[in-house]
């Protein structure tokens, strides 16, 4: 048992499992600070940015030899980021978000949502302070599960930052733009106290909204009802990999030509006594509870298993083609991706990492871009003692030549938010490419001897990112991959 479950914690969680601000101005959000950023407008009408040679960055070395594959050029098959939204340990604006990363601050620490006292994992990436004021009425606002709380507050404002509000919004053909927002547990707590309630008061003390505010899907559809939106509307569940999941998906819809905008991403809500208690049977979770913000430690030979976080993360991806016709600003291009299966065991990795691998190389092969192009990863690195060296072993096999990459792991400050982890990830992998800092990955004191690429330990790094790759694995042996980079007109 005890075996089983270090490969547990590899799976779901590892194994297989100061940058200007944005502001927005009339209706775009430009990049301020001259000195770092500059703006420019393309004859085709749209926003792109432009890094001013006074930045100072570190440039990304390619290998002259190597000659690169040529890149999708069909403007309605390009996906282009235009929007972001979050809910996390660290708020839901992103620039904050971002900057406590690069600070290297820890989100972690002792859970007070419920009385975990008698628990032998007692702390998490517990959200304080949530308010969804604006964005869900009080009423429906005491119903939902906060899984559907969280998404509805990261999809709107994912919206609101993509300059998709309401008004705008009601003049576009809402048939055209659909929904794709999984989640790994689904409406935890809404399941939880259905039960509850069955077991001591009988079946018909069970609220009405237990089923609906309890399946995987009812993100995604509470978003389109709140919404509007009519086109492709569905969930995608597999486990820690669930949001790349869902942005590898959106895209093809787009490509193939269902839609000209999809709203992506995963949301998740699972620090409850059963979320805790069952990832504690799993013998997955760090039991550093005497130092909670010490205890997720990606690729540190101290490392005892991942740490609870919770979140959601929606990107708006759209063509090239539709973004360009209504004057969108374009924060990031999303190159391609990739999902595969281990086909090997419910928890356990491979042990020769084949399943992340060919992940890895069938994203590049999508994504029209050679090993040899990209330059960071931010990893899906759990802190569990298999999956963290299976990734990096993986990683090594794809990528010959490392000594210009680099890979971090953004669970070491908000831990594991499960079906939101690759999200919220996406988000920082967006904001790496646009500011050109890497946020750091903390609580590195003893770095494992195999692990020789930097893992920007402790303190944060300037890197400007040529293409980067952002990497999730789950439970069943699920892998995602996807790759994004600066947008080039």
């Amino acid at each position: 048992m005890a075996s089983m479950a270090v490969g547990s914690c590899s799976a779901l969680i590892g194994s297989t499992d100061a940058s200007p601000n944005l502001k927005r101005y009339g209706g775009l959000r430009p990049l301020l600070g001259s000195k770092q950023m500059s703006m420019r407008t393309t004859p085709a009408g749209f926003v792109a940015c432009q890094k001013s040679p006074k930045c100072g960055r570190i440039r990304a070395m390619t290998s002259p030899t190597v000659s690169a594959p040529k890149r999708e050029t069909d403007p309605k098959k390009r996906i282009v980021i235009t929007g972001q939204g979050l809910v996390s340990v660290f708020g839901s604006d992103i620039d904050t978000f971002y900057n406590k990363l690069l600070e290297g601050q820890s989100g972690i620490s002792l859970i007070d949502r419920f009385d975990a006292s008698a628990f032998s994992v007692r702390f998490g990436g517990q959200i304080r302070d949530f308010s969804s004021k604006g964005y869900i009425d009080g009423k429906n606002d005491r119903r939902l599960d906060d899984a559907w709380r969280y998404c509805l507050v990261a999809g709107r404002r994912a919206l609101d930052d993509a300059n998709l509000g309401k008004e705008v919004l009601d003049t576009m053909d809402k048939s055209r733009i659909g929904v794709l927002v999984g989640s790994g547990m689904g409406g935890l707590n809404a399941f939880t106290s259905g039960v509850e309630s069955y077991v001591l008061k009988g079946y018909k003390k069970i609220s009405p909204f237990f089923i609906p505010y309890s399946i995987t899907n009812m993100g995604s559809a509470l978003l389109a009802i709140d919404t509007g939106l009519m086109g492709p509307n569905y969930s995608i569940s597999t486990a820690c990999a669930t949001a790349n999941y869902c942005f590898y998906a959106a895209a093809n819809h787009i490509r193939r030509g269902d839609a000209d905008i999809m709203v992506a991403g995963g949301t998740e809500a699972a620090i409850l006594p059963t979320g805790i208690g069952g990832f504690i049977a799993c013998r997955a979770l760090s039991q550093r509870n005497d130092e909670p913000e010490r205890a997720s430690r990606p690729w540190d030979k101290g490392r005892d298993g991942f740490v609870m976080g919770e979140g959601a993360g929606v990107l708006i991806m759209e063509s090239l083609e539709h973004a360009r016709k209504r004057g969108a600003t374009i924060i990031a291009e999303y190159l391609g991706g990739a999902i595969t299966c281990d086909a090997h065991h419910m928890t356990d990795p491979r042990s020769d990492g084949l399943g992340v691998s060919s992940c890895i190389e069938k994203s590049l092969q999508d994504a029209r871009v050679s090993p040899e192009e990209v330059n960071y990863a931010n990893c899906h690195a759990t802190s569990t003692l298999a999956g963290d060296l299976a990734e990096v072993n993986a990683i090594k096999k794809v990528f010959k030549e490392t000594s210009e990459l680099k890979m971090n792991g953004t669970k070491s400050m908000i831990g594991h938010c499960l079906g939101a982890a690759g999200g919220i990830e996406a988000i920082a992998t967006i904001k790496a490419i646009n500011t050109g800092w890497l946020h750091p990955t903390i609580n590195q004191d003893n770095l494992e001897p195999q692990v020789t690429i930097d893992t920007v330990p402790n303190v944060k790094k300037q890197h400007e990112v040529n293409v980067a790759i952002s990497n999730s694995f789950g439970f069943g042996g699920h892998n995602s991959v996807v790759v994004f980079a600066p947008f080039k007109p």
